[in-house]
């Protein structure tokens, strides 16, 4: 298998930044008279600063390359060859070496985020059952898990599909092979006859990660027509780090795309989501602008090549082994945590490939979840609190919570045992539950 991905000091970085952005076009040399583009506001930003000569990130900002197309189909647009280049490349260590694709088998390209990416696969695999199978709108339908990103409801209200969600264990966060079948049953009892299926490399809020076996034995069962997208916008650039032998990857012919997010575990910039597809199928999404040289199949159209050099930037400085390091320190960094809650007894969900933790909302009260950030399933009725184990999220910050949550239900525990004592207890049923009054603005059972 070919790898791509190789670890380069800054001096190399800065060599082959530059000269890229110097294969691109120069507004002061040439006579660039038809281009709707330039550099950045030479009356704002200061193009002259020395720094800029040591700084590659900042001087392609300031060049303002356009990414317009899809550069791993040969042609694009001829004034930024050099950086198209760089996004080639970088969409080549994301496919092959990261998620263990064959070398040039896959296309892809910069998005505007993980929701650009989500919607771009589903617009892609609904124009395929239209051209291919002279399928009707009515007819295609959308099929994920309850616990997937809302993107793929803006995916649905966008192209005019239908979505069924699969619910899942409140506690497991998993799906059964049952609700699986019982939920393309309905699907194909309303007229469905071809579905986009979405799987979750590490849910938003969870940091679940989906049973492709379930779907995809449950779609074979059926007799489903389908095509399998990878929602891996948190989990790309983490997961397949810690499982060596994932399902989810190209070398499992179920899938078809992916996304993922570097401006989420990669740190780079906001506007760096990733979308990554089989050869063959990005056609479908061709809108024939007539006046891009190769066309367009992305969803968003002109997009900053800054973003791209960007992550390019972070893959090459780091290396796979540094990649390797950085998400191993994290992983046990979420160990430390878990093993922290369930010393004090809390109640939480964590898959172990994840580092993503959900708190039970009965041991968070609302000072603690606004003092630590802690972001809730729901602002209006939280059920779970999450804490996402980032770069700058080390032991020191956790064990602060630790010792605050302690706190708290120690004193919880105290509360409730006077009030047994003196039978001061304000009991209520509701719903077959028993609830012991409100305890520091949370409901304790």
């Amino acid at each position: 298998m070919t790898k791509i991905w190789t670890k380069k000091t800054q001096e190399e970085i800065k060599e082959i930044v530059f000269d890229a952005l110097n294969k691109n076009v120069d507004y002061d040399k040439k006579n660039i008279l038809g281009l709707p583009a330039s550099r950045l506001d030479e009356k704002v930003f200061n193009h002259d600063v020395s720094f800029l000569k040591e700084a590659p990130y900042m001087s392609a900002l300031s060049q303002n390359p356009n990414h317009i197309g899809c550069h791993t189909l040969g042609k694009s647009e001829p004034f930024f060859k050099g950086t198209h280049a760089i996004e080639k490349e970088l969409i080549g260590i994301c496919a092959c070496d990261i998620l263990k694709g064959n070398y040039e088998e896959q296309d892809g390209y910069v998005a505007s985020g993980g929701t650009e990416a989500n919607i771009q696969a589903i617009w892609i695999y609904r124009n395929y059952y239209q051209n291919e199978f002279s399928a009707h709108h009515n007819e295609i339908a959308i099929v994920c898990s309850e616990d997937s990103h809302y993107s793929i409801d803006k995916a649905a209200n966008l192209l005019l599909l239908d979505i069924y969600k699969i619910p899942v264990n409140n506690d497991t966060r998993d799906f059964s092979n049952k609700s699986v079948e019982k939920t393309l049953e309905r699907a194909k009892n309303d007229g469905k006859k071809y579905f986009i299926i979405v799987c979750n490399l590490m849910t938003t809020m969870f940091g679940s990660i989906d049973d492709i076996e379930k779907l995809t034995n449950s779609l074979e069962k059926l007799s489903c027509e389908f095509k399998l997208h990878v929602d891996g916008a948190f989990g790309g650039f983490y997961y397949p780090f810690i499982d060596e032998n994932s399902q989810l990857t190209f070398q499992n012919p179920a899938i078809t795309s992916f996304t993922l997010d570097a401006h989420k575990m990669a740190q780079s910039p906001y506007g760096t989501g990733i979308f990554l597809i089989r050869k063959g199928y990005i056609k479908y999404a061709n809108t024939q602008a007539s006046y891009v040289e190769g066309t367009d199949y992305t969803l968003i159209g002109s997009r900053s090549g800054a973003n791209a050099i960007a992550v390019w930037m972070i893959l090459a400085k780091n290396g796979p082994h540094g990649w390797h390091e950085k998400i191993f320190i994290l992983q046990k960094r979420t160990d430390w945590m878990c093993k922290s809650l369930k010393e004090l007894g809390i109640k939480y969900y964590r898959n172990p490939m994840s580092n993503i933790i959900a708190i039970r909302a009965e041991y968070i009260n609302r000072e603690i979840a606004v003092k630590y950030g802690l972001i809730p399933n729901d602002y209006l009725d939280p059920k779970w609190f999450k804490i996402v184990i980032m770069n700058h999220v080390s032991i020191e910050k956790l064990a602060l919570l630790v010792d605050e949550i302690k706190s708290t239900v120690c004193n919880k525990t105290e509360l409730i045992a006077n009030r047994h004592t003196k039978h001061e207890a304000s009991v209520e049923r509701h719903s077959g539950r028993l609830i012991y009054g409100q305890i520091n603005g949370i409901f304790v059972q």
